[in-house]
């Protein structure tokens, strides 16, 4: 703790970030975060994994071959390691290490900016079947998804901003199904997922909690358009559309999806924030090796004192980041009351520390960091995309004011 508060007190010092003196509210009352032997050995095999089948050559591959990110090899060796399964109860054939476990395998894909479709089908998708309270339909999909043979996607958002409460999509109740009207904009992994988890409205005006209903629908039923995008960071989403399509189930009660769908986005939320954390430590250990072996004027370019402040800066936000993510990580697995604060609070940071390490990483290294043949272009660019998804900082320090009662 005394290596946190002083971590804090020299960020202090800078007006970078806002959420500092909020996070040390929150995060002071935390338990301690210490991996037990299996998620340590879980989190060894997800970063030998990373480092050896996902390095970032992997994924200039799958740019430059046009594959938007899309590699069955992977998912198939993802499934072998049992990475699907990992919040999901032993008994459905997952492995329920938690999201403390699932966190590491995130974290350690987000160092090496790994394209994985465990976001949103290894913890999206079990969220949303578990928390549901439909036993019929856990039952059906966990298995399937635990094992590797269907992947999801979650169709939410429908403007330029993430805003979950801004719902036009229509689901009308008609001979007891559910039809569905409306489009969703950028969806991550809907590109090439087997299965939506739509949200959309039955009843009340958009902008209300109240009236939403989360719906299951096939990729190939009949009224889904998917348009393929080319994204910025090269880990591929879609626009999806639906017209008169015939949900295959509905995820809990009609007009009460809210209960189920804010949590969802709080582990959404938290996941992110770990994957991004692991993006930010690699490019900062990347920017620290080159000030260690990089010279100007006959000296070692990390000697001079201007950098080192700026490299103390990245290293004082990262730990306060990690130590965000972590409480919490492990607050959705002890079940706390305040995890809306806690998700808010990791993702903003993580936006935070992010979006300052991958500037500081391709500005010190000069020009050769504004190149493509350089790894920080494809840091900062990752970074871009992982800081608005869910939600950007703005977006959730309000939230964080707002469920604090300012």
């Amino acid at each position: 703790m005394a290596h946190l508060q002083m971590a804090i007190f020299v960020h202090g010092t800078s007006t970078s970030s806002p959420s500092a003196c909020l996070a040390y509210g929150s995060i002071s009352r935390s338990m301690s975060f210490v991996l037990t032997e299996d998620q340590q050995m879980l989190r060894d095999t997800a970063l030998a994994f990373a480092r050896d089948e996902l390095p970032t050559t992997h994924l200039r591959a799958l740019r430059d071959a046009g594959a938007n990110g899309i590699d069955p090899d992977t998912r198939k060796k993802l499934a072998e390691l049992g990475f699907f399964g990992v919040i999901i109860p032993d008994e459905p054939g997952g492995e329920q290490f938690g999201l403390v476990g699932l966190g590491q395998i995130l974290e350690a894909q987000g160092r090496t900016l790994a394209v994985t479709p465990l976001l949103q089908s290894a913890l999206i998708a079990p969220s949303a079947l578990q928390l549901s309270g439909d036993d019929a339909l856990a039952n059906e999909w966990l298995p399937k998804i635990a094992a590797g043979e269907v992947t999801f996607a979650l169709a939410s958002d429908e403007g330029t901003h993430h805003a979950p409460t801004l719902i036009e999509t229509e689901a009308k109740v008609v001979d007891y199904s559910v039809l569905l009207n409306g489009a969703k904009r950028y969806v991550p992994d809907a590109h090439h997922a087997d299965m939506f988890i739509v949200v959309a409205r039955t009843g009340v005006k958009p902008g209300d909690e109240e009236g939403l209903t989360l719906c299951l629908v096939p990729r190939d039923a009949d009224g889904v358009s998917v348009q393929t995008l080319n994204t910025l960071d090269a880990h591929g989403a879609a626009h999806v559309s639906f017209e008169n399509v015939t949900a295959s189930a509905v995820l809990g009660e009609i007009g009460k999806g809210w209960s189920v769908l804010d949590p969802v986005l709080d582990r959404a939320r938290i996941g992110l924030s770990a994957e991004m954390l692991g993006s930010a430590s690699a490019a900062f250990e990347m920017t620290l090796e080159y000030l260690q072996t990089r010279k100007q004027f006959g000296q070692l370019i990390g000697s001079f004192q201007a950098l080192q402040h700026r490299a103390a800066l990245m290293f004082t936000e990262l730990e306060l980041t990690r130590s965000a993510v972590s409480a919490a990580l492990s607050a959705v697995d002890t079940g706390r009351e305040d995890v809306p604060a806690l998700a808010s609070l990791a993702k903003a940071r993580a936006g935070e520390t992010l979006h300052l390490v991958s500037n500081e990483t391709v500005q010190m290294h000069g020009g050769i960091g504004m190149t493509d043949e350089h790894d920080a272009g494809l840091y900062l660019k990752r970074a871009r995309v992982a800081e608005a998804l869910y939600g950007g900082e703005s977006f959730h320090r309000d939230r964080y004011a707002k469920l604090h009662g300012f």
